[in-house]
């Protein structure tokens, strides 16, 4: 049974009790209960459902309790907040266009693009996804109409954008090269030389991008999400861009910048400026300089708050060495410690056991790599740009 069961009738009757007694974990007793009133595969249904919603409401927000999901389709999904970052660029560049979502999911970038005052039509070759993506429009109030088709076969004429969010698993398994994409990366190819937005893997080699093509790396409270390249008349302008939400900072040009012994300050630039290689943006930003040209980690001599990184007041430089570590652990009665580490090969879970913190402090340990050697700081983590 679909979610079309649940849209009217005795469907959305029994829907909306499921959602209103629903609590994670007591799945089955609610099963059992609704089962005395209504139509067992229904309940079913409708259960399952309302889990969808619980858990959907770490991307969909408010939305999550009047939207449909299926399993896959949720997983997929793209968050509200990035949907709606690329949803007002688009708007912005060329407001009230048609845009056309190939393989639109469950629907979630035709909302963000139709509050935006997009014109939306949906792309789906499955049928149930389809639907879903078609009930959550109405749901929401929202105009656009959703096709059941291939994303090869369609034709594209009518449309002034198209947006492609390329399958990017295969056996249940998540894909990591962008040439195991579906559809294929030489249809994506072929989409990026009109006037398109295609969301990416954020592991997308460089290499890979055309030229004329911006790729934009974009994170959401430090985690990075996506990339998405831009086209045609949305073309930014340049190669590379980072974006990061919810401030929107965003940065495009990577400066020269020097390289030198650590300063008062290590900052660590947020993973969306990593991977877009801006790392010397950072150090436009706070004045500062690089510990290793290979390493995304910059110092500075003074504190300069920025929303491109978080930042740790360096206490005191310490031997990579595990019993000179352990040492430091038990003299200054650390029991919370976090580890940070780049270019080194280490697991931090592991060397934290082994460190075994058990006292009343704090504290951060970053372990990195200058030239050819590991070296470690005792540090101290600022405010981040996250308030955390």
């Amino acid at each position: 049974m679909t979610v079309t069961a649940l849209l009217d009738g005795p469907g959305a009757d029994v829907l909306a009790a499921a959602c209103a007694e629903y609590k994670p974990g007591r799945e089955l007793q609610l099963v059992e209960k609704l089962r005395r009133r209504y139509d067992a595969t229904l309940v079913t249904t409708a259960v399952t459902q309302a889990a969808l919603r619980h858990r959907a409401v770490a991307k969909f927000g408010a939305d999550a309790s009047r939207m449909f999901f299926t399993p896959d389709g949720l997983e997929q999904a793209t968050r509200t907040t990035v949907g709606t970052h690329r949803a007002v660029r688009l708007a912005a560049a060329m407001p009230g266009a048609s845009v056309v979502d190939l393989g639109c999911g469950i629907g979630g970038d035709l909302i963000s693009a139709a509050r935006a005052g997009l014109r939306v039509t949906g792309v789906e070759r499955d049928p149930e996804t389809a639907a879903t993506a078609r009930a959550n429009l109405a749901a929401l109030g929202l105009a656009g109409e959703v096709l059941v088709g291939e994303a090869e076969s369609t034709d594209l004429t009518p449309y002034d954008v198209v947006f492609a969010d390329p399958a990017r698993r295969a056996d249940g398994r998540r894909v990591f090269d962008h040439n195991a994409y579906s559809p294929p990366w030489t249809f994506v190819l072929e989409l990026l030389q009109r006037t398109a937005c295609v969301k990416v893997a954020p592991g997308i080699p460089h290499d890979a991008i055309p030229a004329g093509v911006e790729a934009e790396w974009i994170s959401d409270s430090g985690e990075v999400k996506e990339a998405a390249l831009w086209s045609g008349q949305l073309y930014g302008g340049t190669p590379r861009r980072a974006t990061l939400l919810p401030s929107e900072a965003t940065v495009s040009d990577a400066p020269e910048a020097e390289v030198g012994p650590v300063g008062q300050y290590i900052y660590e630039p947020d993973g969306a400026v990593v991977r877009a290689g801006l790392v010397t943006a950072v150090a436009a930003a706070v004045d500062g300089w690089l510990l290793d040209p290979r390493i995304a980690y910059v110092t500075a001599a003074e504190y300069v708050a920025t929303p491109l990184a978080s930042a740790y007041e360096v206490v005191e430089e310490l031997p990579y060495k595990e019993k000179a570590l352990r040492s430091w652990v038990r003299s200054q009665d650390i029991g919370t410690l976090e580890i940070k580490k780049r270019g080194v090969d280490l697991d931090p879970a592991q060397l934290r056991k082994k460190l075994a913190p058990k006292g009343s402090a704090s504290a951060t340990l970053i372990i990195t790599r200058i030239g050819r050697d590991a070296v470690a700081y005792s540090c101290h983590r600022l405010v981040d740009r996250y308030g955390r």
